[in-house]
């Protein structure tokens, strides 16, 4: 099979995945271990801060009961803390020392990979790709989501 042959989607996916394979393979070999790819659909949400987990609801398109399983499983995990907020019924979640650490280490990972493949493939090459991609992405209207942080997980 001629990977080129692939329709844009799905070798758009298929690089996707495997970037984010990568990274998240190094992340467990830098001690996060229990770092999963879902987390990261928790975490664009609460690093410009807090959120109560109704909001997050909201911003993940899921269930207040989903949101509260994934937060419980987060804050367990180190990755995010819960706080009384103003209004003490609705506590607000942030990301934690570990949490704020975990998305360092993977921002870094991401940076050092994509130097890779510029050193590989060259500045211009990579820059061109990356601009038809997000080309691509305002065509079919997702640039938006991605924007506003509001990416959902597949479901």
């Amino acid at each position: 099979m001629e990977l080129a042959d692939l329709d844009l989607g799905y070798l758009g996916q298929f690089v996707g995945g495997r970037f984010n394979e990568l990274v998240l393979a190094r992340a467990r070999a830098d001690g996060y271990d229990d770092l999963r790819h879902a987390h990261g659909y928790v975490f664009q949400h609460l690093i410009e801060g807090p959120k109560t987990v109704t909001a997050l609801a909201r911003r993940l398109g899921v269930s207040q009961q989903a949101a509260s399983k994934s937060v419980a499983e987060l804050v367990e995990l180190g990755y995010l803390e819960a706080s009384a907020g103003d209004d003490r019924r609705a506590k607000q979640i942030a990301l934690s020392r570990r949490g704020h650490a975990a998305i360092a280490q993977v921002r870094k990972t991401r940076a050092a990979l994509e130097a890779k493949l510029v050193k590989r493939h060259g500045a211009a090459e990579i820059a061109r790709v990356k601009s038809l991609l997000a080309r691509v992405l305002e065509e079919l209207g997702g640039a938006a989501a991605v924007r506003e942080r509001a990416i959902h997980e597949p479901k």
